[in-house]
């Protein structure tokens, strides 16, 4: 059974269709890459999920309980963690203060809570110097470093990860993908991503996402292996299927 299985969504701004009949699941213990321009409706698939942006039609399921209606609390309480685009830390805040606020779904005591955002730094080690800087004092990349750690301090079964490496120098985007290869050990990711080939580089599968409907899906080599999505990628426009 898929984790996260979603059938046939439908979700509208207003008059205009973002999601129109998007139907995709993601395995437990996968990493899926939902790809697409500006505007594909990557991002609104991942605010259906947790609650964000609410259907007109369709249905999700996780774990095979239907999460339509629920209020994003209620499924951060399920296992769903979302780290948006635009990393939105708290900049009078500390990094490891921001970090603990990702718990705030759990029951830990307090010097539990500080063990485990310490643990984080294991996982983040080029933000352990910063742990008692404020935000507002940290470079792009180490933002969403703290981002990425504050998501999975929620102890999600389920991690959504918009837009990990926008505005980032290749070689923190290499760093934030080394994590994301990382964390899937332990936790299942469903990652939106413009840059294709790092998106698909620690995918187990792809799903291509234009003007708010699916266009295609497969496995990493199969979408690499396909002249429209390369097309697509490389200054040209990927063609419904």
């Amino acid at each position: 059974m898929a984790l996260l299985e979603i059938n046939d969504l439908m979700v509208l701004y207003g008059e205009i269709e973002a999601l129109r009949g998007v139907s995709l699941k993601v395995d437990a213990g996968q990493v899926v890459t939902l790809l697409g321009s500006n505007g594909a409706g990557k991002s609104t698939t991942l605010r259906a999920i947790s609650g964000l942006a609410k259907p007109r039609a369709g249905e999700i399921l996780f774990d095979g309980r239907s999460i339509m209606g629920l209020g994003p609390e209620a499924i951060v309480r399920l296992g769903i963690s979302h780290v948006p685009e635009g990393r939105r830390v708290f900049p009078g805040l500390t990094v490891k203060e921001n970090i603990m606020l990702g718990a705030s779904n759990r029951r830990v005591g307090k010097a539990a809570l500080s063990r485990e955002a310490d643990a984080m730094f294991d996982l983040f080690p080029d933000i352990r110097p910063f742990a008692d800087k404020l935000g507002w004092t940290l470079s792009g990349g180490q933002l969403q470093m703290v981002a990425v750690a504050r998501g999975l301090m929620a102890k999600p079964r389920l991690l959504l990860l918009d837009e990990p490496s926008l505005g980032l120098a290749p070689v923190i985007v290499q760093a934030v993908f080394r994590i994301i290869a990382e964390i899937r050990r332990d936790t299942t990711v469903l990652l939106v991503e413009q840059n294709a080939r790092m998106g698909l580089s620690v995918a187990d599968y792809g799903y291509v996402l234009e003007t708010g409907r699916l266009a295609l899906g497969g496995k990493p080599d199969e979408l690499w292996g396909n002249e429209a999505i390369r097309a697509a990628y490389l200054g040209g426009h990927t063609k419904a299927v």
